[in-house]
């Protein structure tokens, strides 16, 4: 690696220090952070870690999935489909566990979704507003 190259890394290196949050870079903030957290809601940490992470790595085995038969020829065979199956049962066990972490009835969770939804789009899908939206449309 050249010394221009290492010298823009580190440089690099040092501004993601500086801009990342103590929680992030020191475990005594991180647990601070988390005894926060837990002594002023009703937030199930450990599950909603759980979840939080669950979904991220079951997104990513069903996304890949979906990458390979798109953009790399793997076939749209029936054990493709099963293991797009086994993974989305394996982000809904994840979801229900954020949910629960969360003390979420999980079909409040889908009613707002759809409350949401309709008041974005109505009754049909226009690209327009997705992309633009109402100030309060997270």
């Amino acid at each position: 690696m050249s010394k221009e190259v290492k010298e823009f890394f580190s440089t690099y290196s040092d501004f993601v220090t500086k801009v990342t949050s103590d929680p992030s870079l020191d475990m005594d903030a991180l647990n601070k952070s988390l005894e926060d957290i837990e002594s002023k809601s009703e937030i199930k940490i450990p599950r909603l870690l759980t979840a939080a992470l669950g979904l991220g790595s079951e997104t990513g085995e069903f996304v890949e999935i979906v990458k390979k038969m798109i953009l790399q020829g793997k076939p749209a065979s029936e054990d493709n489909i099963f293991h797009m199956k086994r993974e989305l049962g394996d982000i809904m066990w994840y979801w229900t566990t954020a949910c629960a972490a969360l003390e979420l009835d999980p079909y409040e969770v889908i009613s707002e979704n759809q409350k949401k939804l309709e008041a974005r789009y109505g009754e049909k899908f226009e690209v327009q507003r997705s992309e633009v939206r109402k100030e309060g449309d997270l």
